[in-house]
C-alpha cells in the first residue's frame, strides 16, 4: 500500500489565466479577472459581473486542437491537457491510469444554446447526448485514451476536492498508478438565474470575509492534477510539486442550500483531514478558505476555523475575488493555488476586503505576502446539501 500521494502535474483555465504561468501571474499581481458578462447570452448581461474565461466557444476549441466540443468539455480538456504535459506524461498507456472529473451543470451551456430550437423547429434532437453529467469526462478520457478507470463527482461546490480524494485511496490501495483528478464547470444561464433567485449574488466584486459582504461571483474554468503513487514516481524519477497529505469529508446536513451556523460540517472536514494526515493543527501554516463572500459561508466558516484551531487560526485567505466561485471546479482552481503558495511561498490575499466581521475575532491576509515559509496548506472547499470538503497540500 503505497503512503504518499504525489502530485506531479497540474493545468488550470480560468478567469485570470489560461495556463498555470498565467494564473500566477495574476495572482502574483493581485488581478481579478472578474468583469461584466461577455459570452455567456442572458438579460443579466448587465446586471451582474463574472469570472468569465476570455475566450469564445469556437476559440477555445481552436486553442484545443479539437472541434465541436462543448464548453465545459473542451475547458476541462484544455486544463487536463496541460496537466499531462506538465508532469511529462506522453504515454497514457505506460502505467494504470485513472481519470476523475467533476461537474455540476455538465452540458447545460449547450443544452440551453439548442432547448428552445428543438422545440420549435424540432431539431438538435441529440443535444440530450451532450447534456448528462459524465459527458464532459467521458469525451475527454476518450481523447486521451484514458480506460483503465473513468468517473464523474457532482457533490456541489466541493465536487474536485472528492474527486482529489477518491484519487488519492484508489493510489493508496493500489489500485491506479496514477490518476488525474479535478474538476470543471461552464458558466450558464441556468446557474447564473438559480443563484440569483437564493439571492446571494452580488452585483458587485464580492468582498469575501468583509463585514459588509453581500454575496458572491459566479465564475467558470477547469483545474486538474496529476496524483502517482510513490513507486511510480521512483520508476520514472519524476518529479513532485507537492504531496496530498491529508483530506477530509463530512456532511453539514443543516440545510440544502446553508452551512450551520456553528460550522459543524466544515470542522469535521478540517478535523478528517489533520488526521488523515497525521497533523497537529498548529502545523498548517495558511488555509485557502473556500470564502465565497455570502454571509452564511463566512460566518460559518470563520467560526469553524477558530474551533478547529482553537483561536489560533493560521494566516488565511479566500481567492474567490479573483476567479470568482467556479463551483465544481473551484477545489481543483484553489488546489493549484494552493500549491502556487507552497511553490512561491507567497499568500495572495482576500481582495475588496475592507471592515473586520462582527461576529469573527480572525482576520484575513489582505496583502500580498512574500518569503512566508509554507509547509503545509489547507484547502476549504464546501457544497450545496452540507457536503464539506477539506484538502491539505505539503511540501515534503
Amino acid at each position: 500500500m503505497s503512503t504518499r500521494v504525489h502530485i506531479t502535474g497540474m493545468g488550470i483555465i480560468s478567469a485570470i489565466g489560461d495556463s498555470v504561468e498565467e494564473t500566477f501571474l495574476s495572482l502574483s499581481e493581485c488581478r481579478t479577472g472578474i468583469a461584466k458578462i461577455n459570452h455567456l447570452q442572458t438579460l443579466h448581461k448587465n446586471e451582474f459581473v463574472c469570472g468569465e474565461v476570455k475566450h469564445s466557444n469556437e476559440e477555445l476549441n481552436k486553442m484545443a486542437g479539437t472541434a465541436l466540443f462543448n464548453r465545459t468539455t473542451v475547458l476541462g480538456l484544455m486544463a487536463v491537457q496541460e496537466a499531462l504535459k506538465n508532469a511529462e506524461i506522453t504515454n497514457i498507456k505506460e502505467a494504470r491510469t485513472g481519470f476523475i472529473s467533476s461537474t455540476t451543470v455538465a452540458g447545460m451551456c449547450h443544452s440551453e444554446l439548442v432547448y428552445k430550437d428543438f422545440f420549435e423547429k424540432k431539431s438538435n434532437e441529440n443535444f440530450i447526448d451532450s447534456h448528462f453529467s459524465g459527458i464532459s469526462t467521458n469525451e475527454i478520457a476518450a481523447h486521451l485514451g484514458i480506460d483503465a478507470y473513468v468517473t464523474t463527482i457532482s457533490t456541489a461546490c466541493s465536487s474536485a476536492a472528492n474527486a482529489v480524494m477518491l484519487g488519492a485511496r484508489l493510489i493508496k490501495n493500489n489500485i491506479l498508478d496514477r490518476v488525474v483528478v479535478g474538476g470543471v464547470d461552464a458558466l450558464s444561464k441556468f446557474t447564473l438565474n438559480g443563484f440569483n433567485t437564493l439571492m446571494i449574488l452580488d452585483t458587485e466584486w464580492c468582498k469575501p470575509f468583509d463585514e459588509n459582504r453581500k454575496g458572491l461571483n459566479l465564475g467558470e474554468g477547469a483545474a486538474f492534477l496529476v496524483l502517482e503513487s510513490e513507486d511510480q514516481v521512483k520508476k520514472y524519477d519524476k518529479k513532485t510539486l507537492a504531496f496530498l497529505s491529508g483530506y477530509g469529508n463530512a456532511n453539514d446536513a443543516y440545510h440544502q442550500t446553508a452551512s450551520s451556523p456553528e460550522g459543524h460540517g466544515a470542522f469535521l472536514a478540517m478535523q478528517k483531514a489533520l488526521q488523515v494526515a497525521g497533523f497537529d493543527a498548529r502545523k498548517i501554516d495558511y488555509i485557502n478558505a473556500h470564502g465565497t463572500g455570502t454571509p452564511n459561508n463566512d460566518s460559518s466558516e470563520g467560526i469553524a476555523m477558530q474551533t478547529i484551531f482553537e483561536n489560533k487560526v493560521p494566516k488565511f485567505s479566500s481567492t474567490k475575488a479573483y476567479t470568482g466561485h467556479t463551483l465544481a471546479a473551484a477545489a481543483g482552481i484553489e488546489a493549484v493555488i494552493s500549491i502556487l503558495s507552497i511553490q512561491h511561498n507567497m499568500i495572495f490575499p482576500c481582495l475588496n476586503r475592507l471592515e473586520q466581521m462582527k461576529d469573527l475575532q480572525i482576520t484575513p491576509v489582505t496583502t500580498l505576502e512574500k518569503n512566508v515559509d509554507l509547509k503545509h496548506v489547507m484547502s476549504n472547499s464546501f457544497g450545496f446539501g452540507g457536503n464539506c470538503s477539506t484538502l491539505i497540500f505539503s511540501k515534503n
